[in-house]
């Protein structure tokens, strides 16, 4: 029998996903095989938009001053109507997570970073060339056969591990071996995509045109690329939207001569807006397009990919160590899937919008905006992006903080005591993520919280020391856990607070104020905050040790197993310029 190769996670496709995914197993010292049909990556550009979100995350990875060239920050989108009008500008200035909020980026260079990023792990590799053909499934593990097209032809070749994440795209075969639904629709409607090299315009943000008589789209790109897209009628086939000449008609009314332009490609594609019914099957699990089909309209089908990610890796990391059961991987689906498909549905309706063509819709919709544009408070809430639902997780590994129910979260603190009722916000913090703001420590300054606190489970205490709130038997929960201590204070005490708090405990100090706000707005002065940077749990801290046990309850914890990560690779603790 041949040779199976061994490892602990084996992923199918090397796309972003599946590359993200990689990154984070190999930061926490995990074996992992990728396996990719084709014979490298793909280097023509397909998504444009990347979000604050998943810049954090590439920011954990240690990545982020590799992927900054490829990008261009707060990006601005604008919608106009037939007559060139700007009826809607899309323009958030938040800086929230530590990044801007939208980046225009180039992604087979981004792409090309998380793949050389892998070369840092020495147990993860890249194969491309191999073509999963089977896979076998019992109580212990997977094992997959592929074919690998090599120079002397043809080679089949086994693959075992403990979990398999199939990445491969919307055509997924993992998502068909699973036998899970994939619900929604894909719109009738196609569009021609024109990427340029030596973008003919330079105008450097997003114009979505809502002409009925033909809407479009133009974007401009890092690296001088600007990408076309055209909505084609009915009729138009594949063949005459991709001949040049038509190409050339499209683009007449945009540059003056259109066939001098350099072409990268010319492609008609169909958007789609659809989500798997269950991201998980036993020990097959599914990311990406492969789990959801995001429609383009708000760059979001890359982003949520990078999300599953974040997502998946801390929670597989935590089962192979033997923290956790392996329960604990429904918590994917439970947290993961009922986004995916808010940013679907919201794709689709922005996208119904920009493709009116009638007449009488058309004058009604942008009748409505002239008169939504004299609001203030709606306007900001689109030029702001607060339309775009954030996740919100209420069901997973969570502990309620009224109730300190394990496993949910209700969106509203309802405490009858008093920091509560007086409490200037009484959204709950529980299943958000939390903030990223600019800290101080013995390090240095202007630290990104992220890199201070490190890649793993933290707490972190408002003005005060985790040792001293905390009691013995929680804090050895929190050490087999493997979290981080944090007191955060003003800059003003942090000093004090080095020289007389424990010395396991982190001092990070509020230099901008923006800490302090967020506690000030809130009765929760501590935090559970988990490796994916959503809040696990918050409370009074006389109410930390139960919200803690039920934390450690929806996590299904067991402490069997090292929880420490075996290799922590956040970037140095040193100045980030987002």
């Amino acid at each position: 029998m041949k040779a199976t190769h061994e490892s602990e996670v084996l992923i199918i496709g090397a796309g972003p996903s599946g590359l993200a995914l990689a990154n984070i197993l190999g930061m926490y010292g995990h074996s992992v095989t990728v396996l990719e049909t084709l014979d490298r990556l793909i280097d023509y550009p397909r998504g444009v938009g990347l979000d604050d979100e998943s810049f954090r995350t590439i920011q954990t990875l240690g990545l982020a001053e590799q992927v900054k060239p490829h990008t261009t920050p707060q990006h601005i989108m604008r919608l106009v109507n037939g007559a060139g009008k700007t009826i809607l500008e899309n323009n958030p200035e938040t800086m929230e997570f530590g990044w801007h909020r939208k980046h225009s980026f180039i992604q087979p260079e981004v792409d090309r970073v998380l793949h050389e990023g892998l070369s840092r792990f020495d147990n993860v590799r890249v194969l491309f060339g191999h073509t999963v053909e089977t896979v076998e499934e019992d109580s212990d593990g997977v094992t997959a056969v592929a074919l690998f097209a090599g120079a002397e032809g043809a080679e089949e070749r086994r693959f075992s591990a403990q979990y398999l994440v199939g990445c491969e795209g919307g055509k997924s075969p993992t998502r068909k071996r699973l036998g899970v639904s994939f619900e929604g629709e894909s719109p009738s409607t196609r569009w021609l995509v024109v990427d340029v090299n030596n973008d003919p315009l330079g105008t450097p943000n997003v114009f979505l045109g809502a002409d009925p008589k033909r809407p479009y789209v133009s974007i401009g790109l890092p690296h001088a690329v600007r990408r076309f897209e055209f909505m084609l009628h009915d009729g138009e086939t594949e063949e005459q939207a991709t001949d040049p000449d038509f190409v050339n008609r499209m683009l007449k009314d945009h540059v003056p001569d259109p066939s001098s332009l350099q072409f990268i490609r010319r492609r008609v594609f169909t958007h789609h807006g659809r989500v798997a019914g269950s991201f998980r099957g036993g020990r097959q699990l599914i990311a990406g397009d492969a789990a959801h089909l995001m429609p383009v309209w708000l760059g979001q089908g890359w982003n949520s990919g990078m999300r599953d990610a974040t997502n998946l890796g801390w929670k597989l990391s935590t089962i192979l160590r033997g923290a956790a059961s392996d329960r604990l991987l429904d918590t994917y689906t439970s947290e993961r899937k009922e986004h995916a498909k808010a940013m679907v549905d919201l794709s689709l309706t922005f996208g119904a919008a920009i493709k009116l063509t009638n007449p009488v819709a058309v004058a009604a919709r942008d009748a409505a905006s002239a008169v939504l544009n004299l609001l203030p408070q709606v306007k900001s809430y689109f030029t702001d992006m607060r339309f775009k639902p954030m996740p919100r997780y209420t069901v997973g590994v969570l502990a309620d903080p009224t109730t300190l129910e394990p496993g949910h979260a209700a969106a509203k603190l309802t405490s009858r005591l008093i920091p509560v009722r007086t409490a200037k916000n009484k959204v709950s913090p529980v299943g958000v993520q939390f903030p990223q703001p600019w800290v101080t420590s013995k390090a240095g300054t202007n630290i990104l919280l992220d890199d201070a606190i490190g890649n793993w489970w933290s707490v972190l205490v408002w003005g005060n020391s985790p040792t001293d709130v905390l009691p013995a038997e929680s804090l050895a929960q929190l050490k087999l856990m493997g979290a981080r201590l944090v007191c955060l204070l003003p800059e003003t005490q942090r000093t004090w607070a080095e020289e007389n708090m424990d010395k396991d405990v982190l001092v990070l100090g509020d230099h901008t104020g923006q800490i302090k706000k967020w506690f000030d707005d809130r009765p929760t002065p501590l935090v559970f905050l988990r490796p994916d940077r959503f809040v696990a749990g918050a409370c009074l801290v006389q109410n930390a040790p139960a919200t803690l046990n039920a934390i450690l309850q929806s996590l299904e914890f067991t402490a069997d197993g090292p929880a420490v990560p075996a290799s922590d690779v956040a970037t140095p603790l040193v100045g980030v310029t987002a």
